[in-house]
């Protein structure tokens, strides 16, 4: 495998410069909300710099999002709020991208349907959460975990 390939990517997570753009972007609007003359205006813009910051702390906390941890068996780390989250291969049930309509479009989504200790789950991937389409990131997957 070489460093092109995308089967030699072993974990997902927004991308660096995305995050960044947000967080500067969150920080003008901050300095924006002293500068709006008026109540309403002044609300708007703060509640959206505070949106822009809160989206940046959320994905640098969560780097990176998804992984594939080798070994025998390889593992899947999914990284959220509270923390990582690894599975086997027996506890994926299901892994597949779905195509849902947002804004006019057909986004795909990575989801996956795990078993979380007797419980089952579903987790979603788009690509802002993977820096990658999800259908590379399932054909990675595929070949890593060899799931179903």
């Amino acid at each position: 495998m070489t460093a092109a390939d995308p089967a030699s990517r072993l974990s997902w997570s927004t991308p660096p410069a995305a995050l960044a753009v947000c967080g500067v972007g969150g920080l003008v609007l901050v300095g924006a909300t002293f500068f709006a003359d008026d109540g309403p205006g002044r609300l708007l813009i703060g509640l959206a710099a505070i949106g822009l910051l809160l989206s940046t702390g959320l994905g640098l906390r969560q780097r990176p999002r998804l992984a594939v941890e080798p070994g025998d068996p390889a593992r899947i780390v999914v990284r959220g709020l509270t923390g990582a989250r690894s599975y086997t291969p027996e506890q994926i049930l299901r892994i597949r991208v779905v195509r849902y309509q947002r804004l006019g479009r057909r986004m795909p989504m990575l989801e996956m349907d795990v078993d979380d200790h007797g419980d089952e789950k579903l987790i979603i991937f788009g690509r802002w959460d993977l820096g990658a389409h999800p259908e590379d990131v399932l054909e990675v997957l595929r070949i890593h975990i060899n799931s179903k």
